[in-house]
């Protein structure tokens, strides 16, 4: 069923499934007429020589320049090469349709000015799986994506380079192979398709999928070591955290105690310390605190999805232009700034458990660096080096970028985002975090080896799925298989959906 496009109501979970799942897009009737509307007025203004930033002026420090009528034909052409200026290696097929999808969006407001043309070009573009060749880097976050964004751009002038049934095509190949009409670019269609934080947003959404779907893996992950530490789950119990009154610890302790329910960990059965480390029984909060980043992020990401991020913006029902900086990149990339952080946040989590889980002063009876024959075997030690050298980086790249401005363009453009750039790390800061938290699995499946008693539902659930991968380690082997298949696996989700077949839905 297709994702029916109307300027509003567009969400995190639409965008992956058109980004990620091929999901075909509509573009509303009555946003197309908006679109028609728009630029009915445009045209008016045109004829008048009304004064139009990037329609009928050169943009940036060049924006009192004023054109004459036959540059005003030539001039989107010449503003998209100037501005496909970026860098380096392809973004992934994902993120530019994302993009593309943002960007219909933006113009299904009927704000733009650009000819409805260009926003179905991109519908088809998109439903017949023609995704421009985008390079990621080159972007400032404001004007907006331009130099990607405008890469995207080159194939309505039937240039630029395009993937298409999995071949790298030159642009006008790629359409002509799908039937795509070229539409060309005339009067304000350059700017329109191209001004605005489009890339970054979309790889924001994108990522907040994903690192939601981490979380939760995460608290699979503590149950299951909470269970090899024999852990006191008083700190767990909900009543707790609804006396502070925090929705993602509520949402967090929820989710720890589905996983660990049916457990002897739950009855008295076992001995318990009275009270355990930080990194055990502050789990809650911690990962609680990410959530509610999380949350916080993506209202901003949807309505950054659903908003006019362009400029000039066009209102028809009063006749008006109005020029300003909606194309900022600073309400995504601040909030995304954090959340890369608060998945540094708890990883560093993660590694303090495993910590407890190989540390023979700390484990509660299992064996030294969970391996029986210790001292002849290292069992699980370096593990926890791969770890901590994956944090450290994260941490490194935990810096805010929404803080790194450098002025560009004569200093017109003296305060940027640098939201690309906080998109780009996050990319990286998750990839480690799935590494991260597989070590964890790993550990804490070795370690449950090694008790004898009945583990919870969801746990046992989850060691099992870890087992169909990685065997128990009875003698030292090389450990790099495990680590990478099962950072694979954690990037899979698969313990995540077989858990919450178990244990339902760990929201």
């Amino acid at each position: 069923m297709s994702v029916i496009l109307t300027g509003s109501q567009l969400t995190v979970e639409q965008l992956v499934q058109i980004a990620r799942h091929n999901e075909k897009v509509e573009l509303h009737p009555e946003a197309l007429e908006r679109i028609k509307v728009c630029r009915a007025m445009l045209e008016d203004k045109i004829k008048a020589h009304e004064i139009m930033y990037g329609t009928n002026t050169g943009i940036g420090e060049f924006s009192e320049v004023v054109l004459n009528d036959e540059q005003v034909k030539e001039f989107q052409k010449f503003l998209i090469y100037n501005h496909a200026a970026g860098i380096g290696d392809p973004a992934p097929v994902e993120y530019v349709r994302g993009a593309m999808a943002g960007r219909i969006n933006v113009h299904a407001h009927g704000n733009s000015g650009c000819r409805p043309e260009i926003t179905l070009t991109l519908v088809e573009m998109l439903n017949k799986g023609v995704t421009p060749v985008v390079c990621q880097k080159g972007s400032v976050g404001a004007c907006g994506d331009l130099a990607p964004m405008s890469q995207i751009a080159l194939l309505m002038m039937g240039e630029g380079e395009a993937f298409y049934n999995d071949e790298r095509l030159p642009g006008k190949v790629a359409l002509e192979k799908a039937g795509i009409p070229i539409p060309g670019l005339q009067a304000r269609d350059g700017l329109a398709a191209i001004n605005g934080s489009n890339l970054l947003t979309a790889m924001s959404a994108i990522h907040l999928y994903d690192i939601n779907r981490w979380l939760k893996q995460a608290e699979i992950a503590c149950a299951m070591t909470l269970e090899a530490l024999q852990a006191n789950m008083k700190p767990y119990d909900v009543r707790l955290h609804q006396l502070r009154g925090f929705a993602g610890a509520m949402r967090s302790a929820k989710s720890i105690l589905a996983c660990v329910k049916g457990s002897d960990l739950l009855t008295g059965k076992l001995k318990q310390k009275v009270q355990d480390a930080y990194s055990m029984r502050s789990t809650p909060q911690v990962i609680g605190a990410a959530h509610d980043a999380v949350a916080f992020a993506k209202q901003q990401v949807e309505i950054e999805l659903n908003g006019v991020g362009d400029n000039p913006i066009f209102l028809p029902e009063y006749k008006l232009t109005l020029t300003g900086a909606n194309f900022q990149g600073t309400p995504v990339s601040l909030p995304m700034d954090m959340v890369g952080a608060a998945v540094t946040m708890v990883s560093v989590l993660s590694e303090r458990r495993l910590n407890r889980l190989l540390n023979p002063a700390l484990s509660v009876g299992l064996p030294d660096f969970l391996t029986k024959g210790a001292g002849m075997f290292s069992g699980l030690m370096l593990s926890q080096y791969t770890a901590d050298s994956l944090i450290v980086e994260q941490r490194i790249l935990s810096m805010p970028a929404s803080i790194q401005s450098i002025p560009a363009a004569a200093d017109q453009e003296d305060f940027v985002s640098m939201g690309m750039n906080t998109a780009i790390k996050n990319r990286q800061i998750l990839d480690n975090a799935f590494g991260v938290l597989g070590i964890e699995f790993i550990a804490a499946a070795q370690a449950l080896d090694f008790r004898n008693f009945v583990n919870g539902y969801g746990v046992t659930t989850a060691k099992k799925v870890v087992r169909k991968y990685v065997a128990h380690l009875d003698e030292d082997r090389p450990l790099y298989p495990d680590h990478t298949k099962m950072k694979d696996v954690v990037k899979s989700c698969e313990i995540l959906e077989e858990v919450e077949k178990v244990v339902g839905s760990l929201e």
